[in-house]
C-alpha cells in the first residue's frame, strides 16, 4: 500500500463537481444539494450527462468512471461529493487510475455504497478521503451536517469530537477505517480489502436485518478484521429491527460478537444512514473513549500545507 497523504484543503468559493457513480440521480434532490452547496460557499459543477440511467445505475460503466477520471484530471475542480451511493462503484473501480487520484490530492466524499472508492483510494492510491454527506436526500447537506462537512473540506474548526453510547469501556487509538458493513464485506478479496490493523473500525448499515448483519459480521470475524482492531465505533443502523424475531436486536448482537475483543466500543455515533450524518477522515487518526462513549479526531482529513 502506498504512504497515506492527505487531500488539499479547499477555500470559500471552490468549485466542487458532483458524481454519480453508482446509482441513479434524482434531478429534485441533486438541485436541493446544489442549492445547499452554494450556501456553504462552493460552487458546485456536474455534467449535462449525471441524471443517465441504467436500472439501478447512473448511466453505464464506462459513464460513471470517465466521469470520476475526468473530475480527478480537471485542474478547475477543487474537491468531488458524490451525489449518492446504491450500487455500482464495485464495477468501476478497475477503470479508475490511482495514480492520477494520488497526484491530484482531492477530497473525495461519500459514505454508504461510496465506501469502496474510500476503500480503493485509501489503499491503492494512498490517499485519505471523507467518510460524509452526500446529495442523496434534500435536506442531507442543511444544518450541522452541511456545516461539518464544510470544515472538513477546509480543514478549519477544532477537531471534531461526537457522542455515542458505551458498550465496552476502555481507550483506543488509531486510523478510521470502514463505512457501510455490507461493502466492508464485499471487499474482502478484492485489491481494496479493507486493512484493520491498528484501526478504529467504523460501521454503519441499513435496512438489513439482524440476522444478515451477523452474517457479516462472522465473515468479517472469520476473515481476522477483528484481531487487530483498537477499537470499534458504530453509527447508524436504521432500520435494521426485525418484527418477527423483537428481542434479536442490533444492540444484543453488537455486545455478543464484540464483547469479547477486550477493546473500547461505542454504538450510536453520528454517520451512516441518519439524518446527522457527520463527516470523519477516511485513514485518519482518531481516538475513542468507550468510558465516555466518545469519538474524537486527531487528525485533519485535509492538509493546508
Amino acid at each position: 500500500m502506498p504512504s497515506l497523504r492527505r487531500p488539499r484543503a479547499i477555500r470559500p468559493g471552490a468549485r466542487i463537481a458532483i458524481a454519480a457513480p453508482a446509482g441513479p440521480v434524482d434531478p429534485d434532490t441533486l438541485a436541493a444539494g446544489r442549492t445547499a452547496l452554494d450556501r456553504l460557499g462552493f460552487e458546485s459543477v456536474a455534467r449535462d450527462d449525471i441524471l443517465d440511467h441504467d436500472g439501478y445505475l447512473a448511466g453505464s460503466d464506462e459513464r460513471r468512471a470517465s466521469e470520476l477520471m475526468e473530475f480527478v484530471r480537471d485542474p478547475d475542480v477543487d474537491a468531488i461529493v458524490c451525489a449518492r451511493g446504491g450500487y455500482g462503484c464495485h464495477r468501476i473501480v478497475d477503470a479508475l487510475d490511482a495514480g492520477a487520484f494520488r497526484e491530484a490530492a482531492k477530497p473525495l466524499v461519500g459514505y454508504s455504497d461510496i465506501t469502496t472508492l474510500l476503500l480503493w483510494q485509501r489503499k491503492c492510491a494512498g490517499l485519505l478521503g471523507i467518510h460524509g454527506p452526500m446529495l442523496e436526500k434534500k435536506e442531507a447537506l442543511e444544518g450541522e451536517s452541511g456545516a461539518a462537512l464544510a470544515r472538513a473540506l477546509k480543514g478549519t474548526g477544532p477537531p471534531p469530537r461526537y457522542q455515542g453510547e458505551t458498550l465496552a469501556g476502555g481507550w483506543g487509538e488509531g486510523r478510521l477505517v470502514g463505512g457501510s458493513l455490507s461493502v466492508c464485506v464485499a471487499s474482502l478479496g478484492t485489491p481494496w480489502e479493507i486493512d484493520t490493523r491498528d484501526a478504529i473500525l467504523m460501521l454503519e448499515e441499513v435496512t438489513e436485518l439482524p440476522y444478515r448483519i451477523d452474517r457479516m459480521l462472522q465473515q468479517l470475524r472469520a476473515a481476522g478484521k477483528f484481531e487487530r482492531v483498537v477499537a470499534v465505533a458504530l453509527g447508524g443502523f436504521t432500520e435494521c429491527d426485525d418484527e418477527r424475531y423483537p428481542e434479536a436486536t442490533v444492540e444484543r448482537l453488537f455486545e455478543e460478537v464484540f464483547g469479547s475483543l477486550s477493546v473500547p466500543v461505542v454504538c450510536g455515533l453520528p454517520f451512516g444512514h441518519i439524518d446527522e450524518n457527520r463527516p470523519w477522515p477516511f485513514g485518519g487518526r482518531g481516538a475513542l473513549d468507550g468510558s465516555r462513549g466518545e469519538l474524537e479526531m486527531l487528525e485533519s482529513a485535509v492538509t493546508t500545507r
